[in-house]
């Protein structure tokens, strides 16, 4: 009786696989979406009744698996490289002259699209997927295998074909245009019915969909990443015996096997045919359903690719030509001035509005004083935009031939726009500052901005124009008032958002108080060192927090810290010690403090962090680098519960290069070179035994 449930259960995932074959790879759907959701219903059903019978490659395992709590380490057998870059037609010749010294023979290429999203590495045994691995350094990556599984376009089990027992198989990540934006929708909806307004939810939506599949493919989570659809196209096939004599070819043998390849693929015969294949892809690119960026150029006979080899850091056999930037004329109207929460002026070109890349632009940034100089900006100029990696708009050139004969160069304010301080430019930095920060409005809403934002104490249900509104009503004038808020001050406060000439009021309602009072609430378990980054110290990061949290252990030791005990902690150096003695010599920065521990937030660090071992590695540098018989970041921690400092360079200062499998031999010969004391990881846990 259980037999043909059994062969019922095979032959529907088959069926099921094949259709979603046709659909995600062919583009070409053989039954409707209700036929499909129908059969998959039937085969759920089936399979809970008899849960013995499951196929680990069946469709209804695509919705993930368990949640991943750290993703693992994995050295690529074959190291995943960069291409080199070409941005015209002349880098092409030459790209195709250094081809032709090496090669006598005839040379062909492969022009195929360069895909914007995330390089993976698929290694098939017996024809089923049993690892998939990000680029990371391009020597490790993360194992992000359970998430990948839910990519509908990437076969778990191949078709019959003759594939090795053994392969990995190169490919690009990516997620479709019209998912990108169902999602960002179905995101703000939700943003909104938190209490977030409308310019809150358009800081927080992704900006484009290579950023959507980045965050997607890291989720730890696989039923998550499994309701965020993920595509997935397939590139080169690395096997220690090349399959096909040229590398269409093997695309091709690729396709049979059930992945799904680039269609657009062509091979030319001269630079002159890639040049006309990259000029027509640009013609349509746009159309495309998914984001690219360029073309990539491969020497088709793999034979020939072997021959010319790799530099340290691109295969000598392929290059990438990217596409410009869209660029637009658009007159500038004038310059207006930004402040900072830190008093940085920020110049910013008001344009006339003008369609660029798919959206309208009205401003960008000008960065400071210098870059209005070497644009060599005047008043009523005619300018070039550019949308720089397609998201922030910046001028690349004035078209000097629209200009008046008499037109008038910008100059820089020489006061603050807000409160009209002078400005102050400090020696060896390009940017000007108003010094006024305790009464400058711009300057404490911008520090209360960075004090709730997600990496400080990321509080929920606030977000820039909540924070604007609660300061122009007097709510709120530093970030420790927002602990005095009580849901009185806030049921029905009105207050207007948005810029001049397009300003609407908003009122808070229930809902939203119980949000932003939640969200307050929380924010009192954020431990100290990110409390310590949500001060707002100049110069003071997440890195730099951590390492002076886990240096001094509470707020009192840092506030009574000299800058020479302070610039004696590794990494923090004399500008940084000194900002932060300016910041806890103002005692008005001192009593907001007062204000935050009374209000319970954490100024100490957590007792539960490791303790050190040893001082075996006292005052010693470390740089890890290559694969471990445990993860770097194990590797890491030890050094660091013996008194090490782990550094991410070579430098003069190293004091031990811990070397693994895969090294970069760049960074082996530079430690070589400078006489860093070079060990392996056996050597150095011998290190750590002795006495």
């Amino acid at each position: 009786m259980t037999q043909p449930i059994q062969e019922q259960i095979v032959a529907l995932v088959q069926e099921l696989k094949q259709h979603n074959y046709n659909y995600y790879v062919l583009s070409k759907p053989s039954i409707s979406d209700f036929e499909f959701d129908q059969k998959l219903k039937q085969l759920e059903q089936l399979e809970q009744a008899n849960p013995t019978f499951v196929l680990a490659d069946s469709p209804t395992q695509r919705v993930g698996g368990s949640p991943t709590k750290q993703f693992k380490q994995v050295a690529h057998k074959y190291p995943m490289l960069s291409l080199g870059n070409t941005y015209n037609e002349t880098d092409l010749d030459e790209f195709d002259q250094r081809i032709k010294k090496t090669i006598e023979s005839t040379v062909n290429y492969v022009c195929e699209l360069k895909f914007d999203g995330l390089a993976i590495g698929l290694t098939y045994t017996n024809g089923k997927l049993t690892q998939a691995v990000t680029r990371g350094d391009g020597t490790v990556g993360d194992d992000v295998t359970e998430n990948v599984k839910t990519i509908l376009s990437i076969p778990q089990q191949l078709k019959a074909g003759n594939y090795p027992a053994t392969f990995e198989i190169r490919g690009e990540v990516l997620m479709h245009k019209a998912t990108f934006q169902k999602l960002n929708q179905k995101f703000a909806k939700e943003l909104e019915a938190k209490g977030f307004d409308e310019e809150e939810i358009k800081d927080q939506l992704y900006k484009n969909p290579r950023n959507l599949a980045s965050g997607t493919l890291k989720m730890q989570d696989p039923k998550e990443v499994a309701k965020r659809p993920l595509d997935a196209f397939l590139y080169y096939i690395y096997t220690d015996t090349p399959l096909k004599p040229t590398h269409f070819e093997q695309l091709q043998l690729a396709a049979e096997w059930g992945f799904q390849v680039d269609k657009h693929a062509k091979v030319c015969n001269s630079i002159e045919e890639v040049k006309q294949y990259i000029q027509y892809i640009e013609s349509i690119k746009d159309e495309l359903s998914f984001e690219i960026d360029g073309i990539v150029i491969k020497v088709n006979a793999i034979a020939q690719q072997e021959e010319l080899g790799f530099t340290a850091k691109n295969p000598r056999w392929a290059i990438s030509y990217k596409y410009k930037a869209a660029s637009a004329l658009t007159h500038l109207k004038g310059i207006s001035y930004q402040v900072g929460r830190t008093g940085a002026i920020t110049p910013v070109a008001e344009l006339e509005p003008v369609l660029l890349a798919g959206t309208t632009v009205k401003r960008a940034s000008l960065y400071n004083a210098d870059e209005i100089t070497r644009l060599g900006l005047c008043e009523n100029d005619w300018v070039f935009v550019e949308k720089g990696g397609e998201i922030i708009p910046k001028i690349t050139a004035v078209a000097t031939e629209k200009r008046g004969l008499f037109a008038n160069p910008y100059v820089f304010t020489v006061t603050c726009p807000e409160c009209n301080a002078p400005l102050i430019r400090r020696e060896g930095e390009a940017v000007h500052y108003c010094p006024n920060e305790s009464n400058c409005p711009p300057q404490l809403i911008g520090k209360i901005e960075h004090f709730i934002g997600r990496k400080a104490m990321n509080i929920d249900g606030l977000g820039a124009e909540t924070i604007g509104g609660l300061y122009r009503k007097g709510l709120i004038q530093n970030y420790a008032d927002l602990y005095s808020l009580q849901a009185s001050d806030l049921l029905g406060l009105s207050f207007e958002i948005g810029e001049e000439g397009s300003k609407k009021s908003r009122s808070l309602q229930e809902k939203s108080v119980q949000n932003i009072l939640a969200g307050i609430e929380a924010s009192k378990q954020i431990p100290f060192e990110r409390v310590l980054f949500a001060l707002g110290i100049r110069m003071v990061g997440e890195t730099v927090a951590k390492k002076l949290a886990k240096h001094f252990g509470n707020i009192e030791n840092i506030a009574q810290a000299d800058a020479n005990t302070l610039s004696g902690v590794f990494e923090i150096g004399e500008k940084i010690a000194e900002q932060i003695v300016r910041y806890f010599s103002d005692p008005n920065n001192l009593q907001i403090i007062e204000q935050l521990k009374t209000a319970g937030l954490l100024f100490e660090s957590s007792a539960n962090q490791a303790q050190l071992l040893s001082n075996k590695l006292a005052g010693k540098t470390v740089l890890v680098s290559g694969t471990f018989s445990m993860s770097r970041d194990a590797l890491k921690q030890l050094i660091e519960q013996h008194g090490g400092r782990n550094v991410s360079a070579v430098s003069k200062s190293l004091s031990l290069l811990v070397a693994g499998d895969k090294m970069g031999p760049e960074k082996l010969a530079k430690a070589t070179q400078m006489g860093v004391k070079i060990i392996t990881e056996n050597e150095l846990l011998e290190m750590l035994k002795s006495v």
